[in-house]
């Protein structure tokens, strides 16, 4: 069989490719009283499946947009949750901390397929304070640490030996140090969400999505149409 026949035939199957969704939906009494205590329950429990039904739980699509609109997205960990929003960490000369800098706005999806759920969180973004940042850091491995010092993240490296020596470059640096700084080019950004919508695979596509909407009066929740 050709490359040709192999690419028709892989286009023959997509359009009949899909999952039957059998779960028993979302309702607004179901809901916590707060979005971050509705994700954090979905997360505990993403969390307690199998790693083959989750494998990495806390990750989530993160997108961003650039000065002039175009947008980008990467998957990133979350590593902090409360009523001020979701946290993850990256390299503050990356692009997307770019794009975040530019535009001050982003969103990211949990995507928890094997549960037939999605979390979307959309909203400003900020810095989070140098002593949360710290306090995280002191927790990572030292190999990511040293990680995070070597890596010029997003930009063009002619090959990957480069990146092996710079790490090593870094690893004697550091070599005898028993704690490593937190680089002054990293740390974390908080997505302060004006929406969290809470997406339940139903049957027939006839999905829930309910939504915590923050207006001036506080947050309202509505469902929306799948």
């Amino acid at each position: 069989m050709t490359e040709l026949d192999n690419a028709g035939e892989a286009a023959v199957r997509l359009p009949g490719m899909r999952v039957t969704y059998n779960g028993t939906g979302l309702d607004e009494s179901e809901l916590a009283d707060t979005w971050h205590q509705q994700l954090q329950r979905w997360l505990d429990e993403a969390v307690a499946a199998e790693d083959a039904v989750v494998p990495e739980p806390n990750a989530m699509v993160l997108a961003t947009a650039d000065s002039e609109g175009l947008p980008s997205s990467r998957t990133v960990l979350c590593k902090g949750l409360d009523e001020r929003g979701v946290v993850f960490y990256t390299n503050y000369t990356s692009a997307k901390s770019h794009d975040l800098t530019a535009t001050r706005y982003a969103s990211a999806t949990f995507p928890w397929y094997g549960l037939h759920r999605q979390v979307h969180v959309r909203g400003e973004v900020e810095k989070v304070a140098p002593a949360e940042t710290a306090a995280y850091w002191a927790s990572r491995p030292r190999g990511s640490q040293l990680g995070a010092w070597a890596s010029p993240q997003s930009r063009t490296v002619a090959a990957r030996r480069d990146l092996d020596t710079a790490l090593q470059s870094i690893e004697r640096r550091f070599d005898g140090v028993e704690q490593v700084p937190v680089p002054p080019h990293w740390g974390g950004w908080r997505i302060r969400p004006e929406m969290v919508e809470f997406w339940q695979g139903r049957r027939d596509r006839m999905h829930d999505r309910l939504r915590f909407v923050r207006t001036e009066d506080g947050w309202r929740i509505r469902r929306v149409a799948p």
